[in-house]
């Protein structure tokens, strides 16, 4: 990474990008600083976000953002034997699906296996049930400090950070990115801004030709082992409707190359039939899958939990992925995982509200 250089002011910075030419690294991060500081008017930050999107965001221009983003959060404390075991299974959202959360469902199938998930995500923004909404209804608390979180980790294997606690200076982006209604780089920042310092992730892209320039991104971050997705049909998960587009991290390098799980004997099914509502109805479509009942909905969660297994190295291949997130849902291991993040988490909230 490079140095933060001082701020060049927002005349300056504005005419570049109208210019359209790039942003270094430190241009973008202290940028964003300014925005996450507070210091930058809702004018200003909307000119720069769309000014930023017209052009094109780079890799180093992410890179910078995503180093500005975490810098200024607060962080998980995970052990370092942990830290290099975990993943995320995260999506930027966008994708106006109105699917079941199969990023969530896959997270506690991927936990239940053995892989340490550290879960990165919020509320409902533009869908009806969003990755905390479901949790909470599920009886998690999911407004837990990073002691928390990593203290749940330990217990359950599975630990939720609520994207609005760990990064409370979006608060200042809220109100501009809700009136202008479009994507920006905060839709692509989110995801990989995991408080954790895990090693692998899963991130699921609404904008597809956003993907190699995130993969980059993501290696500057101490990330080894990723797959950024862009789904059949537009999803920002895998899909089991067809053709899926991976850009995938590994040692540095990042490669390119579809996955399809028509090929491990999934049967194609569409995205009506993983459709979800409200939280509970979401609840109990998870309660009906992680008891057994089969179908489009488990055919997508265990080929996300299969290849989120296979990031995350506990398996040499896809189809050995996709075989233990089945036999981790069979199991009961699944919803056992779910049943002790509940317990540890009202636990950690009782902790933090005695402290308070």
């Amino acid at each position: 990474m490079t140095t933060p250089e001082q701020f060049i002011g927002w005349p300056t910075l504005l005419a570049q990008l109208l210019e359209r030419k790039d942003l270094s690294s430190a241009q973008a991060e202290a940028a964003i600083t300014q925005i996450l500081t507070g210091d930058a008017t809702p004018s200003q930050m909307t000119a720069f976000i769309i000014a930023l999107r017209a052009k094109g965001e780079t890799a180093a221009e992410l890179e910078g953002m995503l180093h500005a983003v975490r810098s200024a959060g607060n962080r998980v404390p995970l052990p370092v034997a942990v830290a290099e075991r975990a993943i995320d299974i995260v999506g930027t959202g966008g994708d106006k699906s109105n699917s079941v959360n199969v990023s969530t469902m896959s997270s506690l199938v991927v936990a239940g296996a053995g892989v340490p998930v550290c879960k990165h995500g919020n509320r409902a923004a533009s869908s009806k049930c969003g990755a905390a909404d479901l949790l909470e209804a599920a009886g998690v608390a999911v407004e837990l400090d990073g002691e928390g979180v990593a203290a749940v980790i330990a217990d359950a294997g599975f630990g939720f950070c609520l994207a609005a606690r760990f990064h409370p200076a979006f608060r200042y982006t809220a109100p501009s990115r809700r009136e202008i209604g479009v994507p920006t780089a905060f839709n692509l920042l989110g995801p990989m801004a995991n408080p954790a310092p895990i090693s692998n992730m899963l991130v699921g892209v609404a904008m597809p030709n956003m993907m190699d320039r995130m993969a980059e991104a993501l290696a500057t971050r101490g990330v080894s082992s990723a797959w950024v997705v862009h789904g059949h049909g537009g999803l920002d998960e895998l899909a089991v409707s067809g053709a899926n587009t991976v850009f995938e991290l590994r040692d540095g390098q990042v490669h390119k190359f579809e996955v399809n799980a028509k090929d491990f004997g999934i049967p194609v099914s569409t995205l009506e039939d993983i459709r979800g509502g409200d939280p509970q109805d979401n609840l109990q479509i998870l309660k009906r899958t992680f008891a057994g009942e089969t179908g489009p909905v488990r055919d997508i969660v265990t080929f996300n939990a299969g290849c989120a297994m296979y990031v995350a190295g506990l398996v040499g291949e896809v189809s050995e992925g996709i075989d233990r997130a089945r036999a981790s849902i069979d199991s009961g291991a699944a919803q056992n995982v779910l049943d002790i993040v509940v317990a540890s988490s009202q636990r950690e909230a009782e902790r933090m509200e005695k402290m308070s």
